[in-house]
């Protein structure tokens, strides 16, 4: 079979980039669809993924001081009221409970959008004392928001993520808090999912409603549309005020904490498939790959190829490797194809000949190179190839990325510049008018302000320039 009939089930993805994402997370069983309209099911190869994500980030959040609980499902619709911007804001997304056990509830329950408020009532009855503070808890959880339009992984009715709420006993520390989780969400997205991210300040329309200040982090996916990735947020004493989180501070005054919360979800699984997906499906950093080497026999009943290739795989193993030796009765093209579309980082092949010449080839599925290397000592050799392979994901997709970002001094060239699959960087007066007429005219969004630029003008009306933001369409 000819190597470019191997994807045809997988639509093209220079001509319709959303069918090509749709056809991998199915065709590679990363998800299917739930029997309730917006929801998924997260199958063991996506949920491979998930699992590599969370252990990378747990590592990191109990790193910085913060540990790990469960708070309920299930909230009262009355906590929703304490904090009216929260509450406006997530009205329309809100699932609610009004029966169970065969009688009306006295009270209608949400079923978390997000647990600020759930969060803000627990943390009024533990703490009591400046000793007390800070208080630094994550939570890995599902969440739901009943959205109208849907796609696995991007935006969905239920889906898994995590996070984090803590309080603090002064300003400066809730900041400093805000700020490090999404440094640390920075380099996590750099390092393990190798996808460069931009960070900033979001504007007050697209920042988190109830928060004082909102910073996202946003990636370039490969269409040029960008997918806000994780999110911090300052919440000053805004719900510390609703739900009364208050201490005896040393001097003896009762006083108001300052909150933060922050999260990123498995919406990450869909950057991942489109920041570096090609034509032929996903192509997976070898840190979060369920799988990072394949092992496929070439003639496996001749000589003791499939006695070389066991020993191989516990060589592997024993170095920490997730490998795979595929003994399946397929023939070796088909299991070039599978393991190509479910973008395992390496294969290696196998077979009489290469085990005569004590050698065997590597194929790189990031760049399609297919090397050969000496079998003495493989097992390390492959361990510095991953992380090779991990190092330039990172490198070429922020070659990509910085290659598409522009400047737009007017509405022209903002609309010009995400018309050809850019973020576009334009400066901007600060009114709510100007980023709302960007939206109308071009389909961009502000995605975040960048820090410390600056212009002359704002690119809508003329004025002076407050800020300089990057704009781009977005998932």
């Amino acid at each position: 079979m000819a190597k470019e009939n191997f994807v045809e089930q997988i639509a093209d993805i220079e001509k319709d980039f959303p069918q090509w994402y749709t056809d991998v997370v199915l065709k590679t069983k990363l998800v299917d669809y739930g029997p309730v309209k917006g929801t998924m099911v997260i199958r063991p190869y996506g949920y491979a993924i998930w699992e590599n994500i969370q252990r990378e980030l747990d590592v990191r959040f109990k790193a910085t001081g913060h540990e790990n609980a469960y708070f309920p499902l299930l909230i009262p619709m009355s906590y929703f009221t304490k904090e009216a911007e929260h509450v406006e804001g997530f009205a329309p997304e809100v699932a609610v409970v009004t029966h169970a056990g065969g009688e009306e509830l006295a009270e209608p329950l949400a079923i978390r959008p997000t647990s600020e408020t759930i969060f803000g009532n627990m943390y009024s009855k533990w703490l009591q004392s400046y000793r007390d503070l800070p208080i630094m808890i994550n939570q890995w959880a599902n969440v739901m928001r009943w959205e109208k339009t849907t796609r696995p992984f991007l935006r969905t009715s239920e889906f898994l993520w995590q996070e984090g709420h803590t309080a603090h006993s002064t300003e400066e520390e809730a900041m400093d808090e805000t700020m490090k989780m999404l440094g640390v969400y920075k380099e996590f997205a750099e390092n393990c999912l190798a996808i460069p991210v931009i960070t900033g300040k979001k504007t007050e329309k697209e920042k988190f409603a109830g928060a004082v200040a909102t910073f996202g982090m946003e990636a370039m996916m490969k269409d040029g549309k960008s997918l806000q990735a994780g999110t911090s947020h300052y919440l000053g004493q805004k719900f510390a005020k609703a739900f009364e989180i208050k201490y005896l501070d040393k001097d003896g005054a009762q006083k108001y904490a300052y909150t933060t919360s922050w999260g990123v979800s498995t919406r990450l699984i869909g950057a991942l498939i489109m920041a570096h997906g090609d034509g032929r499906g996903l192509v997976l950093p070898p840190k979060v790959a369920p799988l990072q080497v394949v092992i496929v026999p070439i003639a496996a009943k001749k000589g003791n190829v499939m006695e070389v290739c066991a020993d191989l795989e516990a060589k592997l193993t024993a170095v920490g490797v997730r490998v795979k030796l595929d003994a399946t009765d397929n023939s070796p093209g088909w299991k070039f194809n599978e393991w190509e579309m479910k973008g395992v980082p390496l294969r290696i092949e196998l077979g009489p000949r290469d085990i005569e010449e004590g050698k065997a080839l590597i194929f790189r599925r990031d760049t399609l190179e297919k090397s050969a290397y000496a079998l003495d000592g493989l097992a390390e050799q492959i361990k510095a190839l991953l992380d090779t392979v991990q190092k330039e994901m990172l490198e070429a997709a922020r070659k990509l990325r910085d290659g598409r970002i522009i400047c737009a001094d007017d509405l022209k060239g903002v609309l010009n510049g995400v018309e050809g699959g850019n973020f576009v960087k334009a400066g901007w007066c600060g009114c709510r008018e100007c980023e709302d007429k960007i939206k109308a005219e071009t389909a961009a969004t502000a995605r975040v302000i960048a820090d410390g630029e600056t212009r002359d003008k704002c690119a809508v009306c003329g004025k002076k320039a407050e800020s300089v933001v990057y704009y781009a369409r977005a998932y």
